[in-house]
């Protein structure tokens, strides 16, 4: 039987839905980020005359797109704010966040992993999270004869279907890496898949209906293929998935798992964490100060220019 298992770790919560030795789903969350569902204070910092929208900033600095405001609030009046919409994170500019002014009864959530019936764990089963980190890093799932691109655009998410055999067979194929990718690195918002051009109206019709049947336990909408091998979905965006922050914060991801490896290192003496210099520069020292209490073990990071940002080392060394 399935079930979602959550790590909190240091910078970042992970939550997997794991069955047997399978992953099927995962989510990341990173602790004070501002995500859909979330109910904030903030102050109303600017309305046109004559329109229900503005724009308020949280006691965090953080913006928030506004509509839907009352008459009777003014600029600088104190809101209750229910995030429709988290801020997205695209290189080079990031989008604010959307919300609505509440009437301060409603119950937002605590995190994004609000309504998973969850069990929390010290450390997930070896080789699990690993394996959807690094396949979220490339942002590739492979099946046989080809593969799924994921990248993230400023318009959506794209899905690019690459391999060999016809166009149908290719897209048939295609499927089941695309409906897994989806779920492992938590996509919403827009997405598009953009698989080989197929000829046939009836072959099209195939893919979708496949589509459609992998697709079928996730609340979304899709368009049917077109001429051209091109399908949208619009799916609810709760957060960034794993594929934004890689494109928007790699370093940021890299140096949160270089924390997790080092906290999975085994033995007594002193943690030796080797890292690129851009993630060494990366590590906050509060992160720092609570890998050494969890560990219980004295640290000491060096900075490794031959390294990839995404391979860090550690090993517990005598002191």
């Amino acid at each position: 039987m399935a079930e979602w298992l959550i790590e909190y770790g240091i910078g970042e919560d992970r939550a997997m839905l794991v069955e047997g030795e399978r992953v099927l789903a995962a989510k990341l969350h990173w602790p004070g980020e501002i995500f859909a569902g979330q109910i904030v204070e903030a102050k109303l910092v600017s309305r046109a005359a004559g329109s229900s929208r503005g724009t308020a900033v949280t006691q965090t600095g953080s913006q928030i797109l506004l509509d839907r405001i009352p008459k009777e609030v003014t600029e600088g009046s104190m809101v209750e704010v229910a995030i429709t919409r988290p801020p997205i994170a695209e290189i080079g500019r990031t989008k604010l966040a959307q919300g609505r002014v509440t009437d301060g009864l409603q119950h937002g959530k605590n995190s994004s992993f609000d309504g998973l019936d969850a069990r929390a764990m010290p450390g997930f089963p070896s080789g699990l999270w690993e394996d959807i980190w690094h396949t979220a890093s490339s942002g590739q799932v492979d099946f046989a004869g080809g593969s799924a691109i994921f990248s993230a655009t400023p318009a959506m998410t794209l899905i690019d279907i690459d391999g060999e055999g016809s166009p149908k067979e290719l897209s048939l194929a295609a499927i089941p890496a695309i409906a897994q990718g989806m779920a492992w690195f938590d996509l919403g918002g827009n997405i598009g898949i953009d698989f080989p051009t197929i000829e046939a109206k009836s072959d099209r019709k195939a893919v979708d209906s496949a589509l459609a049947k992998a697709l079928d336990h996730w609340p979304h909408e899709r368009t049917a293929m077109n001429g051209f091998g091109f399908v949208q979905i619009v799916a609810r965006l709760v957060g960034p998935s794993l594929v934004h922050r890689f494109a928007s914060s790699r370093t940021g991801m890299c140096a949160r798992y270089a924390l997790r490896v080092a906290e999975r290192a085994e033995g007594a003496g002193v943690t030796l964490l080797t890292v690129h210099p851009a993630i060494k520069a990366k590590l906050k020292p509060e992160w720092l100060d609570e890998l050494r209490r969890r560990t219980g073990r004295e640290l000491r990071v060096e900075a490794d220019p031959g390294l990839a940002l995404e391979a860090p080392s550690a090993q517990v060394i005598g002191s």
